[in-house]
């Protein structure tokens, strides 16, 4: 167990030899190795010094206890960017980019537009939307000062200027009106029992659980963004893929428009939204 070839094969075999088992063994390898994992396949057959291969173990055995790949590394791609994480912040889901998406097409590019993002976690969404819309003024909300400090600390070294940061319980704090206001808030139920299994046992629960069926949140910023969003203006949201009926009826109740649900990549039903009437 020396070359780079034998110590993935090794570290996916620890981790149970599925094909997930094999992409975090790789993330792993190339994270002590400093090195992208197209790197690992062309050099196979270099062999690995003992250091390495020590601090490779050790890692292995941490994600075998089921601590996350992202916790391990200190990082989570998402969308073209390289995001710091820790304990503090939800881990970024692919599925994710696509609110990033959806917010870019309901926007004008060319027009000073003023976005809230709210729970913004290590800041993902916010930046995302910030390195795309240089014109757009991005406000990242959190009640999780911690979460901000993480959130700064990837705006900062990402150079982007475009975005602002505000402690606040949802609307508690925020002041202003907005064109767009998004979020991927907590909607997950609070006795589902995916919460203390996997990655997720790792993730701050207050990101994560909202009330006996999940929405608890979403109903809360539904109801309270009327005070907050200019008219004429979008509210979008992630959710659970079985919320989406719920999800359009709580907009259509608080008298939003044009309500529309979108799928992931999965085909998932993962984001719903509507517009403030003028």
């Amino acid at each position: 167990m020396n070359t780079i070839g034998e110590l993935l094969r090794w570290g996916q075999a620890q981790l149970a030899g599925s094909d997930e088992a094999a992409g975090d063994a790789q993330a792993l390898l190339g994270h002590v190795l400093e090195k992208e994992r197209t790197w690992l396949f062309t050099w196979s057959d270099k062999v690995v010094d003992e250091e390495h291969r020590n601090r490779f173990r050790e890692l292995i055995a941490q994600r075998s206890q089921g601590v996350p790949v992202a916790h391990i590394t200190g990082s989570r791609a998402f969308w073209t960017m390289q995001l710091q994480v820790n304990e503090h912040t939800l881990i970024p889901r692919p599925e994710t980019e696509h609110l990033v998406e959806k917010a870019l097409q309901l926007g004008d590019a060319d027009r000073n537009l003023q976005i809230l993002d709210m729970g913004t976690g290590s800041g993902a969404i916010a930046l995302a939307i910030a390195s795309e819309r240089p014109k757009w003024q991005i406000t990242a909300s959190d009640r999780s000062e911690a979460a901000l400090q993480m959130a700064r600390s990837n705006a900062h070294r990402l150079g982007l200027k475009n975005v602002n940061f505000a402690k606040s319980d949802w609307f508690a704090a925020i002041d202003g009106h907005f064109d767009l206001i998004i979020s991927n808030p907590p909607y997950v139920a609070e006795k589902d029992p995916h919460l203390s299994q996997g990655d997720l046992r790792f993730e701050p629960r207050g990101a994560l659980a909202s009330g006996i069926d999940g929405l608890d949140d979403i109903r809360r910023i539904v109801s309270d963004t009327h005070g907050y969003l200019r008219p004429g203006g979008w509210l979008l949201f992630e959710h659970g893929f079985e919320q989406a009926t719920a999800a359009r009826e709580i907009l259509q109740q608080a008298g939003y428009t044009q309500i529309f649900t979108e799928q992931d990549l999965a085909s998932h039903d993962r984001l719903s939204g509507g517009k403030l009437p003028p």
